[in-house]
């Protein structure tokens, strides 16, 4: 079977760089592009850090900057989260690579127009990127193979009681990617919460002797140390790298089909993934939102992703 091609986009963040490092030497994996947006901090770190990451790693993937700033409302950042550069804890040297001169957003528009309607997209952050590029150029859309994202939840949110942060962060272009037409995969906090990278899963992964194992032990003692601070967790949940441990192995998720609609205009619920878990609206799903994980078939993902750099 042929390597899925994507393209990430991602707004780099810890769990963001563990998707990265996932991706790039996956077997089930073409990773043609990684596309950044502002989120977990703005867009100047996030491009750099996912830079950093890739030459890190020694991934010749090309990166490209994207949108700065949500389509309507204020910036919102995660810096309690990730730190001030939005990827504190590992030491990285000087950069000698550049982002890309094109916009991240021109660059999913050409690359989507030129393909064979083979790319799947894989958002994890907010999807200012992905919503504007719908804007600009609607053709792309049906050029879309499948949405994998990591966003929502069908219980409750992580910055709100009803929301989670990548909707949270832009509600509005998280609409327009929901109604988009194309077939999504939400990946919510409903299952990424039970992928807590306690103690013991990080010394799990300390023991391979490589520069992804020691990149990802970097990432998530930090991680660990601002989620107990936040959360009072003793790990930290590997939100992102589901998505694509998902695409690597689609049976480590169960999901569901639901019809799946944002709250964008409210006061108090603004940025719910509102999902009719038990169909009582009688709406034709568009989504199908993942709601069970196998936790153990996860960590072996992750390790074999790591173990792939050896």
């Amino acid at each position: 079977m042929e390597p899925t091609k994507i393209i990430l986009d991602c707004d780099p963040g810890h769990d963001d760089a563990i998707a990265i490092l996932l991706a790039g030497k996956a077997p089930e994996i073409n990773l043609l592009g990684i596309t950044v947006v502002a989120g977990n901090q703005t867009l100047d770190r996030t491009a750099i850090n996912a830079l950093q990451v890739c030459q890190y790693l020694g991934l010749n993937v090309p990166v490209y900057a994207g949108c700065d700033r949500p389509m309507i409302r204020e910036k919102l950042t995660a810096g309690d989260i990730h730190g001030a550069t939005g990827l504190d804890g590992p030491k990285f040297a000087p950069l000698d690579r550049s982002i890309e001169t094109k916009h991240a957003v021109q660059y999913l528009i050409e690359t989507l127009m030129a393909s064979d309607g083979d790319i799947t997209l894989v958002p994890t952050g907010p999807l200012t990127n992905i919503a504007m590029a719908m804007r600009l150029e609607p053709k792309i859309v049906p050029k879309i193979h499948r949405i994998v994202l990591m966003g929502g939840s069908f219980s409750y949110g992580n910055v709100s009681p009803a929301a989670e942060f990548n909707i949270l962060a832009d509600a509005d272009a998280a609409h327009v990617v929901f109604t988009c037409g194309r077939p999504i995969t939400m990946v919510g906090l409903d299952v990424t919460r039970k992928v807590l990278c306690v103690p013991d899963v990080v010394d799990r992964m300390a023991k391979i002797d490589n520069r992804a194992g020691n990149l990802f032990v970097d990432l998530m003692r930090f991680f660990n140390k601002t989620q107990h601070q936040v959360f009072g967790w003793e790990g930290g949940p590997l939100h992102d790298p589901v998505t694509i441990a998902s695409i690597v192995a689609p049976e480590v998720l169960t999901t569901k089909p639901m019809h799946v609609e944002i709250d964008h205009r409210s006061i108090q619920s603004y940025g719910r993934t509102n999902a009719d878990v038990f169909g009582y609206l009688h709406k034709t799903p568009n989504v199908d939102v993942a709601t069970d994980i196998d936790v153990d078939r996860f960590w072996d993902i992750v390790e074999a992703g790591i173990r792939n750099y050896s």
